[in-house]
């Protein structure tokens, strides 16, 4: 190997390193920096102080966010795909044509029944003239009773061959109706399971179509919420992705308690007029009911902690303590706080930067909310 295919070969190899070197020691001079200024130095933090504030009896939810109206559209019939209309989150009308199978035996089928009804109403209708005829002749006594009951038979049995055959109709319009998939609803395309060319067979899904104007929580809820939740009370909640509180309404309390007797079925209603929200999405929220207590208090965003306990950095005497409380479910922006009276001010911004004991310098004076 000669010296320039060496110096290729290690030169990457040399820059790769490099960054690597220079990429660590960045961060150990980050972490040495921070764990001096736990350590020695003074911490800029800002202080957030816990007030009084009212609060509802809320149960604690959780559960999975889907649409209301969803229609998940089979195949009723066999028969080969030859259209698809749509794509996966093309907006649909309700009864537009989302794909079709072949339909060319239906067509036929449709075109002999019209034929065939047209035919049997023809004859009922000069079996009908026949029998008027007749019935005229009978008072004149210029035919027997015979042979006017014979007319009458004939009206009959074609009437009743024109009705079998508007039935024959019906049946092949359904057939034809069957072959095509249509939307039930006006909504979104949420899969599309088809291509053309494809067999389908009756009970396949094709298509599945959701409506994300209304959806619905299905939450199980533990047994002792049974006398606190009520139909039409507000919900409140947080998804993912989204930085606000949503709100929504118990629509149906389960009238009986699961099988195995630990938990209460609710639904829980949301409207979704701008479609922000989607199906699938994990939540978590409260259910408020009647009535307002008063309780110590903190912005839900300095609470990073999902669960009732947590542990927070207060300002004493200039210094940083570290204090644990335990937390209620959010309301309007505020969770109730156990471990801590009002007034005490909790270190907000800065307060990954410090330790027990830590100095702090306050940049802002100390505020009762955020």
């Amino acid at each position: 190997m000669n010296r320039k295919t060496v110096f290729y070969i290690a030169l990457p190899i040399a820059v790769i390193a490099g960054a690597a070197t220079y990429h660590r020691s960045q961060r150990n001079s980050e972490l040495n920096h921070q764990a001096t200024v736990k350590g020695e130095g003074t911490v800029a933090v800002t202080l957030v102080n816990v007030q009084e504030r009212s609060f509802r009896p809320a149960v604690a939810f959780t559960g999975t966010m889907l649409a209301v109206n969803r229609a998940e559209l089979k195949a009723e019939v066999t028969g080969r795909v030859t259209r698809v209309a749509v794509q996966e989150g093309d907006s649909v009308a309700a009864g537009a044509l989302l794909g079709a199978q072949d339909e060319d035996d239906y067509v036929l089928g449709l075109q002999a029944a019209e034929a065939q009804l047209a035919q049997a109403r023809a004859q009922a209708l000069q079996a009908q003239r026949d029998n008027d005829r007749s019935v005229a002749l009978l008072e004149k006594r210029s035919i027997t009773r015979q042979a006017a009951q014979q007319a009458e038979t004939a009206c009959n049995a074609t009437k009743a061959a024109a009705q079998a055959a508007e039935s024959n109709l019906g049946l092949a319009r359904l057939r034809l109706k069957k072959a095509r998939l249509v939307a039930p609803f006006a909504g979104q395309v949420a899969r599309r399971l088809v291509q053309p060319g494809e067999m389908l067979n009756p009970g396949q899904t094709a298509f599945e179509v959701v409506d994300n104007r209304k959806l619905e929580i299905r939450a199980d809820l533990p047994t002792e919420a049974m006398a606190q939740v009520k139909v039409g009370q507000r919900a409140t909640f947080r998804a993912i992705g989204l930085d606000r509180l949503v709100e929504g309404r118990v629509a149906q309390v389960s009238p009986s308690l699961s099988q195995d007797g630990r938990t209460l079925r609710v639904r829980v209603e949301v409207p979704n007029p701008d479609g922000l929200l989607k199906g699938g999405l994990f939540v978590e929220g409260v259910i408020l009911g009647e009535g307002e207590t008063k309780s110590a208090a903190l912005p839900a965003t300095l609470l990073k902690a999902q669960d009732r306990d947590a542990e927070l950095f207060v300002a004493e005497q200039g210094l940083a303590a570290r204090h644990k409380v335990v937390l209620g479910p959010e309301q309007d922006g505020y969770r109730p706080i156990s471990g801590l009276p009002v007034g005490t001010s909790v270190i907000d911004s800065g307060k990954d930067l410090v330790g027990v004991g830590s100095r702090l310098r306050v940049s802002t004076p100390a505020a009762g909310g955020k």
